[in-house]
């Protein structure tokens, strides 16, 4: 149970590919995606037989980086989102009391409840969040009234073109991209069964990355990757339910063919969404503390840990650090969690 979604971590390779070019130039970005993402599924035939690569130090180290660099995104939520960052409505009063609110009713019915509000705990604590963020006239309905009833995607409406800088990039990018997944799927089958992730599973996820990909450049859209919020999501919930999963794609699709009900559900405003997120992301975090806590604590283990933290959660809070580098290297390297991989990968090694 991953959700996929558009990644960050493309834009430093796809903004050098159309910039200064116009509209002509996503054809060429568009192909790249294609390609990129038919990689990223060839990968995901076989990097279930390296993951001799991808012990446990190496994977709850990603998902911990994950986790630590979704928190400071989770507390941006609660506060007002980021556009509001540097007004007075950042981090007021009411947006802490409606994040505050779908907390505390998390916490609540997960240690007090039982059943379907135990399990559901994240959902109805939004549910409240969203009750009192009306009441206080934070919810807004404009966007519904303007969206429109079905919309269809066109296939290569942007047509595709094939150059070697977009391939290139975009393929290293979904290397990239398979690290992360394998970190999710493992932090999940953690978090949620209390097992290590097998090779099928690790495969598949991969190789359903990379399809995705694939598929979003030949409808115009951007590369995708797994997301992180799942891991927590399944933590805190134990519910791993293909069943659970089928339902939660459909509504995906639905949204995407009916904007109403995709404007419906926008009308969520941020500080709900942070409370629940608070929850979740910090749940990520501790998916990958326990799955460090598989990992046999000896001096050479705590080396490779510490150096790999050391390195990617201090670029991640220091990027100025960095200003020297070219702008592609410079925000891969940011973003520290592609260091911090790549580190104890090599170490481990």
């Amino acid at each position: 149970p991953v959700v996929q979604g558009t990644s960050f971590a493309f834009v430093p390779i796809m903004i050098p590919l159309v910039a200064g070019k116009g509209a002509d130039a996503i054809a060429i970005l568009m192909g790249g995606v294609v390609v990129g993402g038919l990689f990223h599924a060839f990968l995901g035939t076989f990097i279930g037989r390296i993951r001799i690569a991808f012990p446990p130090l190496v994977t709850g180290l990603v998902v911990l980086m994950i986790g630590l660099a979704l928190i400071k995104v989770g507390i941006q939520y609660a506060a007002g989102g980021v556009p509001a960052i540097g007004t007075p409505e950042y981090g007021s009063f009411n947006n802490w009391l409606v994040a505050g609110v779908v907390i505390v009713v998390t916490l609540g019915l997960k240690f007090f409840s039982r059943g379907m509000l135990s399990v559901g705990a994240v959902l109805w604590g939004m549910v409240v969040g969203y009750i009192v963020a009306w009441a206080m006239g934070m919810v807004s309905f404009d966007g519904i009234g303007r969206a429109a009833v079905f919309s269809a995607p066109v296939p290569l409406k942007f047509g595709i073109e094939f150059t070697a800088a977009a391939i290139i990039g975009m393929c290293a990018m979904a290397f990239v991209s398979a690290v992360e997944t394998v970190g999710d799927v493992s932090g999940i089958t953690r978090g949620g069964a209390n097992r290590e992730a097998t090779d099928k599973e690790i495969e598949g996820a991969t190789y359903a990355d990379g399809l995705g990909s694939a598929v979003a450049g030949l409808f115009g859209a951007l590369p995708n990757t797994s997301f992180s919020q799942n891991v927590g999501l399944v933590a805190i919930t134990g519910v791993m339910s293909r069943g659970v999963v089928t339902i939660g794609a459909i509504i995906l699709v639905i949204c995407g063919l009916i904007p109403k009900v995709g404007a419906i559900i926008s009308t969520i405003p941020i500080e709900v969404l942070g409370g629940g997120v608070i929850v979740m992301f910090g749940m990520v975090a501790s998916a990958g503390v326990s799955m460090l806590s598989q990992v046999k604590w000896n001096r050479r283990n705590l080396v490779i840990f510490a150096i790999s933290l050391s390195v990617g959660l201090g670029l991640q809070m220091e990027p100025a650090a960095l200003q020297y580098l070219p702008g592609t290297a410079k925000l891969l390297m940011e973003s520290g969690l592609l260091p911090a991989a790549v580190l104890a990968i090599v170490l481990n090694l």
